[in-house]
């Protein structure tokens, strides 16, 4: 199965709410924590929330 492995590139201060809980459902903390993800649609769904604070790559 794939996997994402997704990370933080930007800071979290001053985000939405939303966006700060969708990152921590990810398990992104702060800048450069990196994790990686099952390829689904709900991982999907949370990138697709907040990717202008990611960086997405295959693995």
């Amino acid at each position: 199965m794939a996997e994402l492995k997704i990370e933080l590139v930007k800071s979290l201060n001053g985000r939405l709410a939303q966006h700060i809980a969708t990152a921590h459902s990810l398990g992104l903390h702060k800048p450069g924590n990196t994790t990686v993800q099952p390829d689904n649609p709900q991982t999907r769904g949370k990138i697709a929330k907040i990717g202008f604070l990611l960086k997405v790559t295959e693995e």
